[in-house]
């Protein structure tokens, strides 16, 4: 992934004179799939900040990898039966396939399970040795008899010991309810994780970092860069709660097998604690990265260290990691900005990697729903300074009100338009626009947008990611409003100067959104720019040296007259009430709940596909039930005109218009699982918004004989739903996850569609006068629904309706 920011194969390191910025969020532990609230608490908002960070011309190198080391390590090994290295390789690989997803641009994604990881950590360690600053000391340890070695804090668990806690689920190093650090013998009624039996509590000696000699130094660091790096509250409030309840020494060995050995002749069956060594991953990682890694990390007056994490995070970033680099007595590059975010709740609870309840990294591509969709939401949900709640309905309204409708709407119609042939719009070519600076109605937009800019950076600069998006949203909104205002539509007619100045001006808009908005959604801005036909390098680039913040004041300027665009496209897509109650249903529980009911409805469907098995060739079966719909599909008789004869498949409209010689019917391009897409021209003007047609799964009769409506030939047919009087009007529409191209069945009738229905025949006004939809508002052929591989074809709202 760090390969677009190498420039000849030679990796980034510190240049002077220029801003040198140096970003890790949170190395994920390897052990399991990160969840949605563990991508927003780390390499998200990392991410944001550092893309914001390229576009300003910084120079950039952003750090991550997979915290492998450890007790948990090894416990998820015994689970699954295999090495701790086998374990790291699997789940490594699964991260990196999830923020590849999202779109996280690393500039190096390692792990610190090398060699490089491994000299660094000792070369650490050999430093504080020679400084004095680690003492000796033995120390309670619970060992369990049953599995006949001392235990590691994550293999205890127990009741916590805080006053008004009692949390009975509490680990051997820290309490997941108050948060809360602890030592294992702490816990109250403790027990092993592995075989659940009562440890022991025996001696045994380790080494420890005296944090309360390196006090002074560090309390002189905290009191500095807290102010200098603007500190959020949440990581000064928890660095100040350690502080004020005292320092102690921290042991920093474990007895374990997995883990960076301890280069000392006493300890060398013990390795490090993976608090210990997992910070100074971010230096080994970079390492990996290049051979320079000192130039980033032994370079503080050229170097600015900004980190992200999740709150429980803190003290190991603010307390431990900078103790430990202040003890080695070299001039490292201590964190200038920590970037903290609470808490992300999912639905009624908390997301839980252990207990598997949320919606996990490599859920998020099975619904279906595109990366920068789930980007936007998870930003604008950021839990900055309070826990921020996931759920489906709050994801369904920022998609619809706010990409959709909001940002969505603006750009599609301002391309849209310039798109339009000359007589219409400009056909394709960005008209000029003199008079722009004296246009009243342009000049206070650039007034406006102007101050949105300073606001922006201001925010960006101080890492409020979910201001600065809260800001580019607000350009687009004032957009929008510009439009409407202008009434551009009415000038083309009565005053086309004017005209192209609001529509260049709008689509220096659009071309500035892209820029801003491309930290929070790469890929929006992407198919902004291919849309706009220019190449992702010419992208405004926010740099004070080069003046772009001065052209972004005069949106009229951002494109030249006579550029000719792309294709407009709409940008996103509506997500439905029923896309919502399947989603909520589907990551209802805990992941393995939802195995559990997975096989069984599995199984069921296998039954009643035993039941429902055609007896002969006459089109009759057993009676079965169909579960969910509870709807019964009862014998079939033969009939003279089957609806076997229908050859109707699951359609994705591609492209829409409206009719160029009628108001009341669009023109759609539909995907029926063919080499080319069929023209289909339907009269659903009045009753489907254009901008809910796009991308839509219909279904489509494909064996009617083709006729020209105004001038257009129709290819097939849309079925629709109507109400009894025929004033409103539905798509039948299949399952969301029915394939493109397969055919619409109907259980109990077999045989092959004819190639063409003769109209003289009348087969269609036979059949179609049984078509209808039921009080549970699925389709059917008289008493049987219409079906795909993915389920029962539907309409949104209209109950026992005529279907044509």
């Amino acid at each position: 992934m760090g390969d677009e920011n190498e420039k000849g194969g030679r990796k980034k390191v510190p240049v002077e004179g220029k801003r040198n910025i140096l970003i890790t969020s949170a190395l994920p532990y390897v052990n399991n799939v990160p969840h949605l609230g563990n991508i927003i608490g780390c390499v998200l908002s990392a991410d944001v900040f550092a893309r914001y960070c390229r576009l300003r011309g910084y120079n950039v190198l952003y750090i991550c990898g997979t915290d492998e080391y450890g007790t948990a390590t090894e416990t998820k090994a015994m689970e699954e039966n295999c090495s701790p290295q086998q374990i790291c390789d699997k789940y490594h690989k699964i991260h990196k396939e999830v923020y590849d997803w999202f779109g996280i641009s690393f500039d190096e994604f390692g792990r610190t399970s090398t060699p490089q990881h491994t000299e660094v950590c000792q070369a650490i360690f050999k430093k504080l040795m020679e400084n004095n600053w680690l003492s000796e000391n033995r120390m309670q340890q619970l060992y369990c008899e049953t599995c006949q070695r001392f235990l590691a804090d994550r293999l205890v668990e127990g009741t916590c010991p805080t006053l008004d806690c009692n949390y009975d689920s509490a680990r051997g190093d820290q309490c997941e309810k108050c948060g809360k650090l602890l030592n294992p013998t702490e816990l109250k009624d403790p027990r092993c994780k592995v075989c659940q039996s009562s440890p022991q509590i025996r001696d045994t000696d380790h080494l420890f970092l005296e944090l309360p000699l390196l006090k002074d130094k560090l309390e002189e660091y905290i009191n500095n860069m807290s102010i200098a790096g603007c500190w959020s509250q949440n990581a000064i409030q928890a660095t100040y709660a350690w502080l004020k309840e005292g320092l102690r020494s921290r042991c920093i060995t474990r007895d374990l097998k997995w883990g960076v050995p301890v280069p000392h002749e006493k300890y060398k069956d013990k390795v490090f604690y993976v608090w210990f060594d997992a910070p100074i991953g971010y230096v080994s990682i970079t390492a990996c990265y290049t051979p320079e890694w000192e130039k980033w990390w032994k370079n503080p007056e050229n170097v600015d260290l900004y980190q992200f994490m999740g709150k429980d995070n803190v003290p190991f970033h603010t307390v431990m990691f900078p103790s430990t680099l202040i003890g080695t007595g070299e001039n490292w590059t201590l964190m200038k900005s920590i970037s903290v975010t609470e808490y992300l709740n999912y639905e009624a609870g908390k997301f839980s990697k252990s207990k598997g309840v949320g919606v996990f990294g490599n859920d998020v591509k099975d619904t279906k729903i595109p990366a920068e969709v789930w980007r936007y939401y998870l930003l604008t949900n950021r839990p900055e300074v309070s826990d921020s709640l996931f759920t489906w309905v709050d994801l369904q309204a920022k998609l619809n009100t706010e990409l959709l409708n909001n940002l969505g709407n603006f750009i599609n119609r301002v391309l849209s338009f310039i798109a339009k042939a000359p007589g219409l719009g400009y056909g394709s070519s960005i008209p000029d626009a003199p008079g722009a600076e004296s246009h009243y109605l342009t000049k206070a937009l650039a007034e406006k947008v102007g101050a949105y800019l300073e606001q922006y950076i201001e925010a960006m600069e101080k890492v409020k990611l979910k201001q600065g998006l809260k800001i580019g949203m607000s350009i687009s909104s004032e957009g929008n409003g510009y439009l409407q205002e202008s009434q551009f539509w009415k000038l083309y007619k009565e005053d086309r100067a004017s005209c192209s100045i609001v529509m260049r001006t709008s689509v220096g808009l659009v071309y500035l959104l892209s820029c801003l908005l491309e930290p929070f959604m790469p890929s929006f801005s992407l198919e902004v720019l291919k849309q706009l036909n220019l190449p992702p390098e010419t992208r405004l680039s926010l740099c004070d040296e080069n003046g772009d913040l001065e052209r972004a004041r005069k949106p009229w300027e951002l494109l030249p007259a006579g550029h000719k665009m792309g294709t407009p496209e709409p940008l996103f897509n509506e997500l439905r009430d029923e896309d919502v109650e399947f989603f909520r249903e589907k990551f209802a529980g805990s992941q393995a709940d939802r195995v559990v009911k997975a096989e069984a409805e599995a199984k069921k469907i296998v039954e009643q596909l035993k039941e429902a098995k055609i007896s002969d060739g006459n089109g009759k079966k057993q009676k079965s039930t169909k579960s969910g719909s509870e709807v019964q599909i009862k014998k079939s008789c033969k009939s003279e005109v089957s609806i076997s004869r229908l050859d109707i498949r699951v359609g994705l409209i591609k492209e829409a218009q409206k009719h160029p010689d009628a108001d009341s019917l669009y023109v759609k391009e539909i995907d029926v699982g063919e080499v080319a897409t069929r023209t289909v021209v339907s009269g659903l003007v009045k009753h489907v918004p254009l901008e809910e047609m796009l991308n839509r799964k219909v279904c489509v009769l494909c064996n009617l004989k083709p006729a020209t409506m105004r001038g257009v030939n129709s290819q097939a047919m849309v079925l629709t739903a109507s109400d009894k009087n025929g004033t409103k009007v539905e798509l039948v529409e299949p399952p969301h996850s029915a394939s493109v191209g397969e055919r619409v069945t109907f259980p109990g009738f077999e045989g092959k569609p004819d190639r063409v229905l003769i109209p003289k025949k009348k087969i269609w006004e036979t059949l179609q006068s049984d078509l209808h939809t039921d009080v549970q508002l699925f389709a059917f052929y008289k008493d049987v629904p219409f079906t795909t591989s993915a389920g029962v074809c539907k309409v949104k709202s209209i109950s026992n309706g005529v279907i044509s």
